[in-house]
């Protein structure tokens, strides 16, 4: 139940139509009380503050404007759209947001007829809202208006790019709106980040074009003519001051900008103005993360996604616990100093996830030998080849549900050509309450198949450094390492490394009723479920096989030989992954067993707690108890 207090117009809207209701003069009032809101509400609930905060006035202007649910409205990401949320029906279920069986933290179509298209990845907006004004087109919709809202990091990805060199030729009646903040989790980087900053900074350019608008009636006195004029001279400023053409009317889009995203009352005049222009256009507009929240404003990377803390005070709970086990980030980020201080050739990757993977302690203390290419996972992993081919040694950490963007250039750039990258995927398996857009359920699948490519997961943080100092010893070709989000099992984990030979498990508990085969983390629940049977008399071995490719036939040959029970264990999805490879191994060889796969099931996982959702998909340490009993059970005594 909602308990949080909402203010006096905010009570008033609970939908489009009601905010429409409202005077302009009122909207800087329900601005400031909407960003109240989402505080209160994130602050006990986590969820992503900073980025929602900064576009609360945004979003109310083109809820206020345009005719939503008619119009179509694509937030890129999605993780800036709370506000959409709060306005489109959901204000009285906010306080469910990224909770099991609660709304999702992300837009989506089947959650509300409001959500036009469901984003969790960045940069696809743009190509989502060109389909639509081109269905629109060819329905005979042409009063129908598509507003594409993307960030300045997502914007200089890839596919954006090429959804805008499409666009630039179209005449589908779309609105780009370039929310630029400066910052995407970690500061952006690249020549297009530099740009903007050009235009937003060169107060000469922005004064000069703002007069010429005003003597020209906004663009209005001179009919249509006087658009043309504008965008003439805007240009040639544009070369003169900032020394380079306009980017976007390069793609053929008409460029407004950049302006105040935190002026509800200009923006919506702007808005609506621009609504009587058709074809293609983009509105800059400049924003400020976590606006309006002193300590979000000043550290944008922490409150991103700050986790539960004090909306008075700004301070994040910390976990108070001693001697914890570390998370398999901070191993990764120390472990890979470590072995670059010895090996010259070692260098880190990432696709603007220094922090979250942390990288971000490499680039500080070796900034050299450390690049975050921004948001381009393609171009990150065809980087770490070309660096492969050259006799380097990549590290490239992407999150697991981004490297699928990638899977064209791991087959093509690194695989075919036998190049050692160490892809390190980062948040494998069922990530939480980001839900089914981040959740790393396929790359156990999705690299198996592919030739020359090594595929592993650890179990511990000893067996993460131990795969990463075999990875980088030379000669290996691909080399996979996957692992969760979260912390590890080991407060003392800074072992001396060790070669690990590829291709080798581990019997890590023995027993004669029945076997576990695992891989990576879930085998330490499926450890301490054998243990729980061995105290009700029930004799279960478990063994860790590390390596999904190549895998331990020897291994495999001994398990199959003295169990008639097996369960499969993986934190990934079960169609081709760990359980599929077992049963297929056991086909091919002659082998009879009863053999049950327990993992991620064939269908979307909504968002909830890790617990939750391992729970639900039956392979937390109870479920794993479940299923063997129930495969025992005729051999059981009652």
């Amino acid at each position: 139940m909602m308990t949080s207090k909402i203010g006096d117009l905010l009570l008033r809207v609970n939908d489009p139509s009601d905010l429409r209701k409202l005077k302009v003069e009122e909207l800087p009032k329900l601005c400031g009380e909407i960003r109240e809101f989402i505080i209160d509400i994130i602050s006990t609930n986590p969820g992503h503050l900073g980025a929602s905060l900064g576009t609360v006035e945004l979003t109310v202007a083109i809820h206020y404007v345009f005719n939503t649910p008619f119009d179509k409205i694509i937030w890129d990401v999605g993780h800036q759209a709370y506000t959409h949320k709060i306005l489109t029906g959901r204000k009285d279920t906010f306080f469910t947001n990224r909770m099991y069986k609660g709304i999702s933290g992300f837009p989506r179509m089947s959650e509300s007829e409001y959500d036009a298209f469901g984003t969790g990845h960045s940069s696809t907006s743009i190509s989502a809202a060109l389909g639509m004004g081109v269905a629109s087109n060819l329905n005979n919709e042409r009063d129908r208006h598509h507003v594409a809202i993307i960030g300045d990091g997502a914007i200089s990805g890839g596919m954006a790019m090429e959804a805008m060199n499409n666009a630039g030729v179209s005449n589908a009646n779309l609105l780009v709106i370039l929310n630029d903040n400066g910052i995407a989790i970690d500061k952006n980087v690249g020549a297009i980040k530099d740009y903007l900053a050009d235009i937003v900074t060169s107060g000469t350019y922005n004064k000069i074009r703002d007069k010429i608008w005003l003597m020209l009636g906004g663009g209005t006195r001179y009919g249509k003519n006087s658009r043309a004029i504008i965008r003439q001279i805007g240009n040639a400023l544009k070369l003169t001051l900032l020394k380079r053409s306009n980017l976007f009317e390069a793609f053929n889009f008409r460029y407004f900008g950049p302006v105040d995203g935190h002026d509800v009352t200009r923006l919506v005049k702007l808005l609506e103005d621009m609504k009587k222009i058709h074809g293609p256009k983009l509105l800059h507009v400049v924003t400020v993360k976590g606006k309006g929240y002193k300590r979000a404003e000043q550290e944008q990377t922490i409150y991103h996604a700050p986790g539960v803390f004090d909306k008075d005070t700004g301070e994040i709970q910390e976990d108070k616990c001693h001697n914890q086990p570390p998370k398999y980030q901070t191993v990764f980020g120390r472990t890979i100093i470590e072995l670059a201080e010895k090996n010259p050739m070692i260098l880190g990757i990432t696709p603007a996830m220094s922090t979250g993977c942390s990288l971000n302690i490499m680039m500080n203390k070796m900034p050299e030998r450390a690049f975050d290419v921004g948001i381009a996972e393609q171009h990150a992993v065809t980087f770490s080849a070309g660096l492969a081919a050259s006799g380097m040694i990549p590290f490239c950490n992407v999150y697991s549900s981004f490297m699928q963007r990638a899977y064209d250039q791991i087959i093509h750039d690194v695989a075919l050509q036998k190049l050692n990258v160490v892809f390190c995927l980062d948040r494998s398996g069922l990530v939480g309450e980001d839900g089914a857009t981040h959740h790393g359920s396929y790359d156990l699948a999705f690299l198996n198949c592919i030739p020359n490519m090594t595929v592993s997961a650890p179990m511990n943080e000893e067996d993460l450094r131990n795969l990463m100092y075999t990875a980088q010893l030379g000669g290996k070709g691909p080399f996979a390492i996957r692992y969760p989000r979260g912390r590890g099992v080991m407060p003392q984990w800074k072992t001396a490394f060790r070669e690990l030979p590829i291709g080798k498990g581990r019997m890590t508990c023995d027993g004669a009723d029945a076997a576990i085969i695992s891989i990576g983390h879930v085998g330490n629940d499926a450890l301490i479920a054998c243990k729980e049977l061995e105290q009700q008399g029930i004799y279960v071995a478990h063994y860790d096989m590390i390596f999904l490719k190549p895998l331990d036939i020897e291994l495999l040959n001994e398990i199959f030989l003295k169990f008639k029970k097996i369960v499969t264990v993986e934190d990934g999805t079960i169609i081709g992954g760990l359980g599929s490879a077992i049963i297929d191994f056991m086909v091919e060889n002659g082998y009879t067993a009863q053999v049950k796969k327990l993992g991620i099931p064939d269908y979307f996982v909504e968002q909830g707690t890790i617990a939750e959702l391992h729970h639900e998909c039956g392979y937390d340490k109870e479920g794993i108890i479940a299923t063997l009993k129930s495969m025992l059970r005729d051999s059981l005594k009652e």
